[in-house]
Protein backbone atom coordinates (compact mmCIF):
# COMPACT_ATOMS: atom_id res chain seq x y z
CA UNK A 1 0.00 0.00 0.00
CA UNK A 2 1.19 3.54 -0.71
CA UNK A 3 2.48 5.63 2.17
CA UNK A 4 0.73 8.91 2.97
CA UNK A 5 4.07 10.52 3.89
CA UNK A 6 5.04 10.32 0.21
CA UNK A 7 2.00 12.27 -0.99
CA UNK A 8 2.54 16.00 -1.42
CA UNK A 9 0.21 18.23 0.59
CA UNK A 10 -0.87 20.31 -2.38
CA UNK A 11 -2.88 18.72 -5.17
CA UNK A 12 -4.52 19.87 -8.39
CA UNK A 13 -8.29 19.77 -8.53
CA UNK A 14 -9.59 16.31 -9.44
CA UNK A 15 -11.01 17.62 -12.70
CA UNK A 16 -7.47 18.53 -13.74
CA UNK A 17 -6.06 15.09 -12.96
CA UNK A 18 -5.98 12.51 -15.80
CA UNK A 19 -8.90 10.13 -15.44
CA UNK A 20 -6.66 7.08 -15.03
CA UNK A 21 -4.91 8.69 -12.04
CA UNK A 22 -8.03 9.66 -10.08
CA UNK A 23 -8.64 7.68 -6.87
CA UNK A 24 -11.97 6.20 -7.96
CA UNK A 25 -10.67 5.03 -11.31
CA UNK A 26 -7.48 3.65 -9.76
CA UNK A 27 -9.54 1.74 -7.20
CA UNK A 28 -11.66 0.18 -9.96
CA UNK A 29 -8.64 -0.73 -12.09
CA UNK A 30 -6.06 -1.63 -9.45
CA UNK A 31 -8.02 -2.45 -6.30
CA UNK A 32 -8.49 -0.67 -2.98
CA UNK A 33 -5.19 -1.92 -1.56
CA UNK A 34 -3.28 0.09 -4.16
CA UNK A 35 -4.59 3.39 -2.76
CA UNK A 36 -3.11 5.48 0.00
CA UNK A 37 -5.04 6.32 3.17
CA UNK A 38 -5.64 9.82 1.83
CA UNK A 39 -6.96 8.50 -1.48
CA UNK A 40 -9.39 6.16 0.27
CA UNK A 41 -10.60 9.00 2.45
CA UNK A 42 -10.96 11.18 -0.64
CA UNK A 43 -13.33 8.59 -2.15
CA UNK A 44 -15.47 8.77 0.99
CA UNK A 45 -15.48 12.58 0.85
CA UNK A 46 -16.37 12.55 -2.86
CA UNK A 47 -15.67 16.26 -3.42
CA UNK A 48 -13.36 18.93 -2.15
CA UNK A 49 -14.12 22.64 -1.85
CA UNK A 50 -13.91 25.49 -4.33
CA UNK A 51 -10.41 26.28 -3.03
CA UNK A 52 -9.09 22.80 -2.28
CA UNK A 53 -9.05 19.45 -4.08
CA UNK A 54 -10.63 16.47 -2.40
CA UNK A 55 -7.23 14.76 -2.10
CA UNK A 56 -5.70 17.84 -0.50
CA UNK A 57 -8.64 18.00 1.90
CA UNK A 58 -8.18 14.31 2.77
CA UNK A 59 -4.47 14.82 3.46
CA UNK A 60 -5.19 17.82 5.67
CA UNK A 61 -7.79 15.89 7.68
CA UNK A 62 -5.37 13.03 8.29
CA UNK A 63 -2.62 15.44 9.35
CA UNK A 64 -4.97 17.30 11.66
CA UNK A 65 -6.41 14.26 13.44
CA UNK A 66 -3.19 12.22 13.64
CA UNK A 67 -3.49 9.85 10.68
CA UNK A 68 -5.60 6.68 10.90
CA UNK A 69 -5.42 6.19 14.66
CA UNK A 70 -6.81 9.65 15.23
CA UNK A 71 -9.48 9.15 12.59
CA UNK A 72 -10.56 5.92 14.27
CA UNK A 73 -11.73 7.68 17.41
CA UNK A 74 -12.92 11.00 16.00
CA UNK A 75 -16.54 12.02 16.62
CA UNK A 76 -19.09 13.65 14.34
CA UNK A 77 -18.90 16.89 16.35
CA UNK A 78 -15.12 16.96 15.94
CA UNK A 79 -15.38 16.29 12.22
CA UNK A 80 -17.70 19.22 11.50
CA UNK A 81 -15.21 21.52 13.24
CA UNK A 82 -12.63 20.82 10.52
CA UNK A 83 -12.53 23.42 7.78
CA UNK A 84 -14.06 22.03 4.58
CA UNK A 85 -16.10 19.37 6.39
CA UNK A 86 -19.81 20.04 6.62
CA UNK A 87 -22.54 17.79 8.05
CA UNK A 88 -22.82 15.64 4.91
CA UNK A 89 -19.10 14.87 4.67
CA UNK A 90 -18.88 14.29 8.42
CA UNK A 91 -21.70 11.74 8.19
CA UNK A 92 -20.03 9.98 5.24
CA UNK A 93 -16.79 9.63 7.17
CA UNK A 94 -18.54 8.56 10.38
CA UNK A 95 -20.60 5.96 8.54
CA UNK A 96 -17.52 4.53 6.80
CA UNK A 97 -15.65 4.33 10.11
CA UNK A 98 -18.58 2.63 11.83
CA UNK A 99 -18.82 0.00 9.09
CA UNK A 100 -15.11 -0.68 9.50
CA UNK A 101 -15.53 -1.13 13.25
CA UNK A 102 -18.46 -3.50 12.79
CA UNK A 103 -16.58 -5.60 10.27
CA UNK A 104 -13.58 -5.81 12.61
CA UNK A 105 -15.75 -7.04 15.49
CA UNK A 106 -18.13 -9.23 13.50
CA UNK A 107 -18.16 -12.99 13.95
CA UNK A 108 -19.28 -15.75 11.61
CA UNK A 109 -22.80 -16.82 12.63
CA UNK A 110 -23.45 -20.40 13.68
CA UNK A 111 -24.07 -22.45 10.57
CA UNK A 112 -26.03 -25.69 10.65
CA UNK A 113 -23.99 -28.71 9.57
CA UNK A 114 -25.68 -31.33 7.40
CA UNK A 115 -24.60 -34.94 8.06
CA UNK A 116 -27.75 -36.82 7.07
CA UNK A 117 -31.20 -36.41 5.48
CA UNK A 118 -32.60 -36.19 9.00
CA UNK A 119 -30.51 -33.06 9.60
CA UNK A 120 -32.08 -31.45 6.53
CA UNK A 121 -35.57 -32.48 7.57
CA UNK A 122 -35.07 -31.19 11.12
CA UNK A 123 -33.85 -27.87 9.74
CA UNK A 124 -36.60 -27.34 7.16
CA UNK A 125 -39.66 -29.36 8.21
CA UNK A 126 -41.47 -26.58 10.06
CA UNK A 127 -40.70 -24.08 7.29
CA UNK A 128 -42.24 -26.21 4.57
CA UNK A 129 -44.81 -28.66 5.92
CA UNK A 130 -47.74 -26.22 6.15
CA UNK A 131 -47.48 -24.54 2.74
CA UNK A 132 -50.51 -24.95 0.50
CA UNK A 133 -48.31 -24.67 -2.61
CA UNK A 134 -45.12 -26.49 -3.45
CA UNK A 135 -41.97 -24.55 -2.53
CA UNK A 136 -38.72 -25.66 -4.17
CA UNK A 137 -35.83 -24.66 -1.91
CA UNK A 138 -32.06 -25.04 -2.20
CA UNK A 139 -29.59 -25.19 0.68
CA UNK A 140 -26.07 -24.17 -0.31
CA UNK A 141 -23.17 -25.78 1.56
CA UNK A 142 -19.46 -25.16 1.98
CA UNK A 143 -16.72 -27.80 2.01
CA UNK A 144 -17.57 -28.64 5.64
CA UNK A 145 -21.22 -29.31 4.75
CA UNK A 146 -22.26 -26.18 6.64
CA UNK A 147 -25.27 -24.29 5.29
CA UNK A 148 -24.07 -20.96 3.91
CA UNK A 149 -27.27 -19.96 2.16
CA UNK A 150 -30.89 -20.80 1.41
CA UNK A 151 -32.92 -19.83 -1.63
CA UNK A 152 -36.53 -20.47 -2.65
CA UNK A 153 -36.12 -21.12 -6.36
CA UNK A 154 -39.73 -21.76 -7.34
CA UNK A 155 -43.26 -21.76 -5.92
CA UNK A 156 -45.97 -23.80 -7.65
CA UNK A 157 -46.48 -27.28 -9.08
CA UNK A 158 -43.14 -28.94 -9.72
CA UNK A 159 -42.38 -29.25 -13.41
CA UNK A 160 -39.08 -30.15 -15.01
CA UNK A 161 -39.46 -27.40 -17.60
CA UNK A 162 -39.93 -24.76 -14.90
CA UNK A 163 -37.40 -25.83 -12.25
CA UNK A 164 -34.44 -25.27 -14.52
CA UNK A 165 -30.88 -26.24 -13.46
CA UNK A 166 -29.77 -22.72 -14.39
CA UNK A 167 -31.88 -21.21 -11.61
CA UNK A 168 -30.72 -23.81 -9.09
CA UNK A 169 -27.00 -23.56 -9.78
CA UNK A 170 -26.52 -19.86 -10.47
CA UNK A 171 -26.90 -19.08 -6.76
CA UNK A 172 -24.54 -21.94 -5.89
CA UNK A 173 -21.94 -20.42 -8.20
CA UNK A 174 -22.48 -16.93 -6.78
CA UNK A 175 -21.95 -18.23 -3.24
CA UNK A 176 -18.96 -20.41 -4.24
CA UNK A 177 -20.81 -23.42 -2.83
CA UNK A 178 -19.12 -26.81 -2.72
CA UNK A 179 -22.45 -28.62 -2.87
CA UNK A 180 -26.18 -28.16 -2.47
CA UNK A 181 -29.30 -29.94 -1.29
CA UNK A 182 -32.69 -29.45 -2.90
CA UNK A 183 -36.00 -29.98 -1.19
CA UNK A 184 -39.63 -29.24 -1.73
CA UNK A 185 -42.88 -29.87 0.07
CA UNK A 186 -45.97 -31.83 -0.88
CA UNK A 187 -49.06 -29.96 0.37
CA UNK A 188 -50.94 -33.28 0.43
CA UNK A 189 -48.71 -34.37 3.31
CA UNK A 190 -47.55 -37.48 1.41
CA UNK A 191 -43.80 -37.20 0.73
CA UNK A 192 -43.59 -40.00 -1.84
CA UNK A 193 -42.08 -38.72 -5.12
CA UNK A 194 -43.95 -38.20 -8.34
CA UNK A 195 -42.55 -38.92 -11.79
CA UNK A 196 -41.80 -35.20 -12.15
CA UNK A 197 -39.90 -35.19 -8.85
CA UNK A 198 -37.62 -37.98 -10.08
CA UNK A 199 -37.15 -36.37 -13.50
CA UNK A 200 -36.21 -33.00 -11.98
CA UNK A 201 -33.72 -34.73 -9.67
CA UNK A 202 -32.00 -36.51 -12.54
CA UNK A 203 -31.67 -33.30 -14.54
CA UNK A 204 -30.18 -31.49 -11.55
CA UNK A 205 -27.76 -34.36 -10.88
CA UNK A 206 -26.53 -34.28 -14.48
CA UNK A 207 -26.12 -30.50 -14.42
CA UNK A 208 -24.20 -30.62 -11.14
CA UNK A 209 -21.74 -33.14 -12.55
CA UNK A 210 -21.03 -30.86 -15.52
CA UNK A 211 -20.64 -27.73 -13.38
CA UNK A 212 -18.67 -29.45 -10.62
CA UNK A 213 -21.06 -28.72 -7.77
CA UNK A 214 -22.44 -31.85 -6.10
CA UNK A 215 -26.15 -32.31 -5.55
CA UNK A 216 -26.06 -34.21 -2.25
CA UNK A 217 -29.75 -34.99 -1.95
CA UNK A 218 -33.30 -34.03 -2.87
CA UNK A 219 -35.77 -34.25 -0.01
CA UNK A 220 -39.53 -34.15 -0.21
CA UNK A 221 -41.20 -32.79 2.90
CA UNK A 222 -44.62 -34.07 3.88
CA UNK A 223 -46.66 -33.53 7.03
CA UNK A 224 -44.16 -34.62 9.67
CA UNK A 225 -42.52 -37.07 7.24
CA UNK A 226 -39.87 -36.79 4.57
CA UNK A 227 -38.51 -38.75 1.62
CA UNK A 228 -34.82 -38.69 0.64
CA UNK A 229 -34.39 -39.49 -3.03
CA UNK A 230 -30.72 -40.29 -2.46
CA UNK A 231 -31.44 -42.57 0.47
CA UNK A 232 -34.07 -44.39 -1.60
CA UNK A 233 -31.66 -45.11 -4.46
CA UNK A 234 -32.58 -42.46 -7.03
CA UNK A 235 -29.03 -41.05 -7.23
CA UNK A 236 -27.53 -44.09 -8.97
Amino acid sequence: MSNDSSIPRSHPMIRDVPVSERPRERMIQQGADSLSNAELLAILLRTGTSEESVLSLACRILNQVGELRGLKSITYDELVMIRGIGPAKALQIAAGLELGKRIATSVIPNRPTIRSPQDVASLMMEDLRYHTQEHFVCLYLNTKNQVIGKETVFIGSLNSSIVHPREVYKEAIRRSSASLICLHNHPSGDPNPSREDIEVTRRLLDAGKIIGIDLLDHLIIGDGRFYSLKEKGHFV
